[in-house]
């Protein structure tokens, strides 16, 4: 991972660490949204990872879908 994209990884690394225990195992795609914007930052960088992180989250809505959504190659 590139140093900016452990810069942008603070937040996922915060909100795993206080906010994910009080939400619970709810999340509508496998892998969860924080699990996927890690990744995303790991294989894309800090650019194209947020880029498809913030889609993944904007994703996750009621009227969205569900299921398994893989980080992109």
């Amino acid at each position: 991972m590139t140093p900016l994209a452990h810069i942008v990884a603070l937040p996922v690394r915060a909100y795993r660490l206080i906010f994910s225990p009080w939400v619970g195992m709810n999340c509508r795609y496998h892998p969860t949204c924080s699990a996927y914007a890690m990744e995303a930052l790991e294989k894309h960088g800090a650019f194209k990872g947020a880029w498809l992180a913030a889609r993944r989250i904007g994703r996750c809505q009621p009227w969205g879908g569900s299921g398994i959504d893989n980080v992109p190659d």
